[in-house]
């Protein structure tokens, strides 16, 4: 909800209870105002000192978290943001906001996605594509489908990222998770073009083709990223045309078609320069020089390689600079130019021992040991880390290290492509990632206070399921005797005490379900209680007539006269008037006809007082 639909709402209470609610009101609508404009952190300023000042308005406070989380999530302290996420879901519920809901379902989900929570991310966005298709809105449909998508999108990614497998090559549980993705783009899909969202087709077509593209149907990722570079040029997007651009070639270079992947690539290089981004320009004349490798045109293939490694200088892009380095020295080889190849494998050993890739410092070992051979040079010695590294790659070879070495024999194969600039893209956004404002001691205790919480709603939630279940331990386990052996089931089925006991089970457990979903709101931050709620003097005359009341209904007890063993006589007053109105509620009616009966005894009280009986007998004629 955004904030400016609250100032009706203050606006209209009474002025005295509206002075707080009008200050928080204000901040946060100047914490909304600097969010839009990119200040987040200057907004985030703004929303806090507007729950510091408080307000009454639960509709207003569930809009402030929900804003805060969005500032926080685009700061990247994913923690906070997930903590004011969950605020506003607690409060939509309270207030039995369905459509508020679902959106901070929304948000909640795709701040787990980004935290790694991708089980959790998808019970969230699961509940919010429930609310909407249950509210019959179609928009909010569209994104919780978008949502689930990503979801799976990313877990199918962090998984195969951990073998480094290529397009097309992943484990099953990877294309399950891919081929979902695709399930909640494609209906995602289908819905924005009923609404006739072009916007949200192009995404949605942008995705498809990156999902199909891992899962190595290229002719279909082709199709969707012909489809999303339409859609780009429609809008004028020139961001989004790079992209579709970029992987466009990427599909193309793994149909071994590379001089449509160059031309792609080229078009990628052009509008990279027009949005002035050296990385992506960078990218682009990476991905140049390997295709231009792979078509042996070295010449050119070392020209843009020379591009990628001055603006990675630049950059101070040291990853980069060794993979340009790596490049550089694979071509100069296939050219038969040695010197200048172990130049540039010596750079890439001493990058890859700086930055710490043991995969590039073991290749680069290797690739100026053959060098060396080649130019019929001693081999040198290799320090003993050195020699252990290249021992034991040498002994089990990892995916990555055949990736890296890609000498004369590789240059005619597509194994040098494999390391497309998207692996570049992808390192640099985890690094980017990993230089995020989110302190770093906090991670564990996110982790940590991320699964407490679901651990406490999967305890509730066990608990409800528990109260709900039917104990079958009073059946008999004779089958046959079951209707004469079981007289406790007997009685509850056909007793009137049986079914009191059953309905005072059933409220102790309808009770206790509402008990464990109440929320304490006054401990909402933020929440202030309503100008008219009772103060503290009106509660303490509240229990001064509450106490007078009950010492009115108390009775005094009877002043002992004598030993303190003996009754008085006010006793037996009391005893026998006691017994009287008892008596009288037994009395038997008399019938019509005197003449049937005679007379009748009615009860006979007992009296005991100093060891002697008196009997009372009652006769009604």
């Amino acid at each position: 909800m955004s904030l400016s639909a609250s100032v009706d709402n203050v606006s209209t209470a009474d002025t005295q209870s509206c002075d707080s609610s009008n200050m928080c009101l204000e901040l946060a609508l100047e914490g909304e105002r600097l969010c839009k404009a990119g200040d987040c952190r200057a907004g985030v300023a703004f929303f806090q000192a507007a729950i510091q000042a408080g307000t009454d308005d639960l509709r207003t406070l569930s809009a402030i978290y929900s804003q805060l989380g969005n500032a926080y999530f685009y700061l990247g302290d994913y923690l906070k943001a997930m903590q004011y996420h969950k605020l506003d879901l607690t409060l939509a519920r309270t207030m039995g906001d369905k459509l508020g809901e679902a959106k901070s379902s929304g948000n909640l989900g795709n701040t787990l996605k980004v935290m790694g929570k991708f089980d959790e991310a998808m019970i969230c966005c699961k509940r919010h594509l429930e609310i909407s298709r249950e509210l019959n809105d179609k928009l909010s449909e569209g994104r919780a489908l978008y949502n689930l998508g990503n979801v799976y999108h990313a877990k199918g990614k962090h998984i195969g990222r951990v073998g480094q497998q290529d397009p097309g090559e992943f484990p099953e549980d990877v294309r399950e998770c891919l081929q979902q993705a695709v399930f909640y783009y494609e209906e995602n899909l289908k819905l924005m073009r009923e609404l006739n969202d072009t916007a949200a087709q192009g995404r949605a077509c942008g995705n498809l083709g990156n999902t199909y593209y891992l899962l190595g149907d290229f002719q279909q990722a082709i199709q969707y990223h012909h489809e999303r570079l339409k859609i780009a040029r429609e809008f004028g997007d020139k961001a989004a045309e790079r992209r579709a651009y970029s992987n466009l070639g990427n599909s193309h270079i793994f149909l071994g078609e590379f001089e449509k992947a160059a031309e792609h690539y080229k078009r990628t290089l052009e509008l990279a320069q027009e949005l002035n981004d050296k990385a992506i320009e960078a990218q682009a004349c990476y991905s140049l020089g390997n295709t231009y490798t792979l078509l042996r045109d070295y010449p050119t293939a070392i020209d843009y390689h020379y591009r990628h490694l001055h603006i990675a200088q630049n950059l101070m892009d040291r990853v980069g600079e060794g993979r340009a380095c790596w490049s550089l020295g694979n071509a100069h080889s296939a050219m038969g130019n040695h010197e200048k190849a172990l130049h540039f494998a010596s750079q890439h050993l001493e990058i890859s021992k700086e930055v710490g890739d043991t995969v590039g410092q073991a290749t680069a070992q290797m690739n100026i040991s053959d060098l060396r051979k080649a130019l019929g040079l001693p081999e040198g010695e290799l320090s003993p880390d050195s020699a252990k590294l290249v021992t034991s790659f040498s002994a089990q070879p990892s995916p990555l290290l055949r990736r890296y070495r890609v000498r004369r024999e590789s240059m005619t194969r597509l194994d040098i492509i494999k390391l497309t600039p998207d692996a570049k893209a992808r390192n640099n956004a985890e690094a980017a990632l990993s230089h995020t404002p989110v302190p770093q001691h906090n991670e564990q205790t996110a982790n940590e206070e991320e699964d407490s919480f679901f651990d406490l709603l999967s305890r509730f939630q066990s608990e409800r399921m528990d109260d709900q279940r039917c104990s079958l331990s009073i059946i008999s386990e004779n089958k046959e005797n079951h209707s004469t052996n079981s007289p406790s089931l007997n009685s509850i089925n056909n007793g009137d005490a049986g079914q009191e006991d059953l309905l005072d089970l059933i409220v102790g457990m309808q009770s206790k379900r509402m008990d464990e979903q109440r929320v304490a709101l006054p401990h909402l931050p933020g929440l202030c209680p309503p100008a008219n709620a009772p103060d503290d003097g009106f509660l303490e005359m509240l229990m001064r007539c509450q106490g007078e009341r009950l010492e009115d209904q108390r009775s005094s007890l009877p002043d002992i006269v004598g030993g303190s063993t003996v009754p008085d006589e006010d006793f037996f007053s009391l005893i026998m008037r006691l017994q009287s109105g008892r008596m009288e509620d037994q009395r038997a009616t008399v019938p019509n006809n005197l003449n049937d009966i005679i007379f009748d005894f009615s009860s006979t009280v007992v009296v005991s007082s100093y060891g002697a009986l008196i009997l009372i007998n009652y006769c009604t004629f």
